[in-house]
């Protein structure tokens, strides 16, 4: 699904600019490329994928915090959590939740042909549901699924991230529309902004990289 297919958007940063930020990033692996390509073969639109940008983000993110333990919320075909994966240490360990069908299909071929494969635990379902099951502290969490529903998973999701731990939301300036959030998404997305840069139990950056990203460290 296309985000705003038919609406007008406002471009965050300069295409040029993009391209040169990712030329002078922390690269995909040939693997991560191969499932980008795979990925923009088998679903019409991928806008949902993180994008390399983000992602080098998240890898250096699990680098220098040191995590062992992520929980991503929103696993999409599994960019994303190979990405993490590949940072992590030899016994670090990702669980990604994902409820739609198709992605579910798509990420475990994808997770089956990967290097990184050990690392990886899908769970389908509701994440909703799933997260109360999951008898785990983290160290990082990746949040990047219902768009409606962030300021629930980030209260879900809390209890269970360590003290110091970080969580990262992804699509925060959703194309722009959260400064005049005139449809339901971007209006869900803009009261979490302002929910999480209040809230006390946690210290917030909101950064303008690709469609907007939070960093968000428990304290």
């Amino acid at each position: 699904m296309k985000k705003h297919r038919g609406k007008p958007i406002l471009k965050i940063t300069d295409a040029a600019i993009d391209a040169y930020a990712e030329e002078h990033s922390i690269q995909d692996s040939d693997e991560l490329k191969q499932l980008i390509e795979s990925s923009d073969q088998e679903l019409e639109y991928i806008d949902m994928l993180s994008g390399s940008l983000v992602g080098g983000l998240l890898q250096l993110l699990i680098k220098i915090s040191g995590a062992t333990s992520v929980l991503e919320i929103g696993t999409f075909t599994g960019y994303s959590a190979i990405k993490m994966a590949e940072a992590l240490p030899e016994n670090g360990a990702i669980t990604t939740i994902e409820m739609n069908l198709r992605y579910q299909d798509l990420a475990e071929k994808h997770f089956s042909n990967s290097v990184q494969a050990p690392k990886i635990t899908l769970l389908k379902g509701n994440a909703q549901e799933l997260i109360d099951e999951l008898d785990i502290t983290f160290d990082f969490v990746y949040l990047d699924a219902d768009k409606l529903r962030y300021q629930f998973y980030f209260d879900k999701v809390l209890p269970k991230l360590k003290s110091g731990g970080l969580l990262v939301t992804d699509n925060v300036l959703w194309d722009g529309t959260v400064l005049n959030p005139l449809e339901h998404k971007a209006q869900a997305i803009a009261d979490f902004n302002a929910f999480v840069a209040n809230d006390e139990r946690v210290e917030t950056v909101l950064l303008p990289i690709r469609d907007g990203v939070t960093l968000i460290r428990k304290k």
